[in-house]
């Protein structure tokens, strides 16, 4: 039982760590949020091209010609593609601003579900919070798109970040609470 609380006070540790990055990290795309969305935009780029060069890679460790041209095609669009995104921040910035609307959504009723399921534990107000906070976001993305995505990744990733570290953050503390009261 000492070696588990050992453990979350531990893992409490960093999570209030990660908690308090994630807070900066927020507030610095709330900050610059055109920087901050161009940055997103250009990065994932980059990802999709180093993702087509993993499928020419691998393409050469298959067996059959079929399977091996599949995989070479794959890679290519993959490249050209997120080439171009790179080459075209812009575009891949709307793109992305769409594609982040779909993951709030799916993450607030994720997080809905989760407050559901784990209500009566210390601490669940904050995941429904979270929650909430998360769904707003999503429609308020989808509100001002595309006119603003220029601006609105930046802000609306910086704020779901903030949030995120402070339902995290605490979560943990609540956790750490919980534990210092136990060894009373």
């Amino acid at each position: 039982m000492e070696s588990l609380r050992r453990t979350l006070k531990e893992v409490t540790g960093v999570s209030i760590g990660w908690a308090v990055v994630m807070i900066l990290l927020g507030f610095l795309a709330v900050i610059l949020p055109r920087a901050s969305g161009i940055a997103i935009s250009v990065l994932v780029s980059w990802l999709i091209v180093l993702s087509g060069l993993s499928h020419l890679a691998t393409a050469f460790a298959v067996r059959s010609a079929g399977t091996f041209i599949w995989r070479m095609l794959i890679g290519v669009v993959y490249i050209l593609g997120g080439g171009y995104l790179a080459l075209h921040p812009g575009i891949a910035l709307e793109s992305l601003t769409i594609v982040l609307a779909v993951i709030f959504v799916l993450e607030g009723l994720l997080e809905l579900t989760n407050f559901f399921l784990f209500r009566s534990y210390p601490g669940s107000g904050w995941v429904l919070f979270h929650a909430l906070i998360t769904l707003l976001l999503a429609y308020l993305i989808v509100l001002l798109w595309p006119s603003s995505s220029t601006w609105a990744i930046g802000i609306i990733l910086g704020i779901n970040l903030i949030f995120s570290g402070v339902t995290v953050l605490m979560y943990s503390l609540v956790v750490r609470r919980t534990l210092a009261v136990l060894n009373s």
